[in-house]
């Protein structure tokens, strides 16, 4: 049976901005910030990359043994059909190669990792020989080369190790550490300002007023901008009254990159982001075709890029990683990062859906016995029940034009582990 909600945003608005357009448009208003400087490679995870790193050395920076065993001439490899005995004349680990050049008919033991001797091109696995004393004897299933890594063959010097306006990566630090670079020129933080409204909001400790509420709104945001890369502000909780917003932002605003605040955008008569917005900065919309997350302001207060979301705690965190992440990250620079990937699972369940609006369903994705995926809802889909959000590990999309979704049909997934 498709899951009824009714819900006040349910009817069909007018004057709505198709939820693509207002990413696009969103997009296209913000730029990267200017300003970089030096990191230690340690404190470097997760920020962004100012310029490319160039390899200053050959990696491997040196021809060396991929396995245990036997480093010998290629030359001397028994034809089809014989066998070959070798004498061991030395020894060689990482660290401490072998000096001499081998003669015919001679090998060194060699280790994982350490040099090839002068001459020797071929290692043979400690497994694959018959060890007697001082000498081994192999048969005729090898080749030349085998079990080398030459140097330079994972990275050669002068080759480009990591491009500019690459999220760093606990890998990248590690490939930077094998190039001996000790420092990266990184994007500085990006600076966020975030603040709740809303006279009926109270913070964690107090105790609220009559019809007062917990402000979650400031600590969702909070934990969502726990990054290395970006700084926060934190503004606390803002009263709804007009000129105590304008004197909040605009005292913000020559400092912060970004002002995010919750609440106060719809069309209530005590909703005053939408007029702060329009006194003292520019708007470029204030209602978005998706649901949760219809009252969404968008625009800017001074030199800040301002986003003025939803009021609902679930409408916060899918405008959030929709439509205020993708500009934060443009912002940051950020133009290589590990991938967040789009899902097809079936659905399990029907879902009621309206065409005319983009719609964010909160789910949970599971294997059926074929190992595809599937997903199916949190439950009640309210834009107020957090809990469909701490449930859920994945967000489900539903196209604007879309209609109601039945059991067995495709939708596409957006899982949580590829946001935060």
């Amino acid at each position: 049976m498709i899951q009824t909600q009714p819900n006040c945003t349910d009817r069909v608005e007018t004057g709505l901005i198709h939820f693509d357009t207002a990413r696009a448009n969103i997009l296209s208003s913000v730029t990267a910030i200017g300003g970089a400087h030096r990191l230690p490679i340690e404190q470097a995870r997760g920020r962004t990359l100012a310029c490319a790193v160039t390899a200053p050395i050959d990696v491997p920076a040196h021809t060396n043994s991929a396995v245990d065993g036997y480093a010998l001439r290629s030359e001397d490899l028994p034809g089809s059909g014989t066998t070959g005995r070798f004498t061991i004349v030395g020894r060689a680990f990482a660290g401490k190669p072998f000096e001499g050049e081998l003669a015919a008919g001679q090998c060194v033991r060699i280790m994982t990792g350490a040099p090839m001797p002068a001459g020797c091109d071929t290692v043979i696995m400690q497994e694959q020989v018959e060890r007697s004393g001082e000498s081994i004897l192999i048969d005729a299933a090898h080749r030349p080369g085998q079990n080398v890594r030459q140097a330079g063959e994972n990275l050669r010097r002068g080759e480009t190790a990591l491009p500019a306006g690459r999220l760093l990566t606990p890998p990248d630090i590690g490939l930077c550490a094998s190039l001996g670079i000790a420092e990266l020129p990184v994007r500085r933080k990006l600076r966020v300002a975030i603040a709740s409204t809303g006279d009926e909001i109270f913070d964690v400790g107090a105790v609220p007023g009559n019809g007062g509420i917990y402000d979650s709104n400031r600590y969702s945001l909070l934990a969502t901008l726990h990054r290395p890369d970006i700084e926060i502000v934190d503004l606390g909780i803002l009263q709804d009254r007009p000129e105590l917003l304008l004197d909040a932002f605009n005292g913000i605003a020559d400092h912060a990159d970004v002002i995010i605040s919750s609440g106060g955008v719809s069309v209530g008569d005590a909703d005053h982001i939408k007029t702060a917005l329009q006194t003292s900065g520019q708007i470029e919309f204030w209602k978005v075709a998706i649901k949760p997350g219809r009252p969404m302001a968008f625009g800017s207060i001074g030199g800040a890029a301002f986003f003025g979301l939803p009021g609902n705690p679930v409408a916060v965190l899918v405008t959030f990683y929709l439509l205020v992440l993708p500009a934060l990250e443009k912002m940051l620079g950020i133009t290589d990062r590990p991938v967040a990937p789009m899902l097809k699972a079936r659905a399990l369940e029907p879902i009621r859906k309206r065409p005319g609006r983009t719609e964010v369903q909160r789910g949970i994705l599971l294997r059926d016995d074929d190992g595809a995926w599937t997903v199916k809802t949190t439950g009640k889909q309210g834009s107020g029940i957090l809990r469909s959000m701490s449930l859920a590990d994945a967000f489900i999309i539903l196209p604007h034009d879309s209609g109601n979704i039945d059991a067995g049909d495709w939708v596409t997934v957006q899982p949580f582990a590829g946001l935060w």
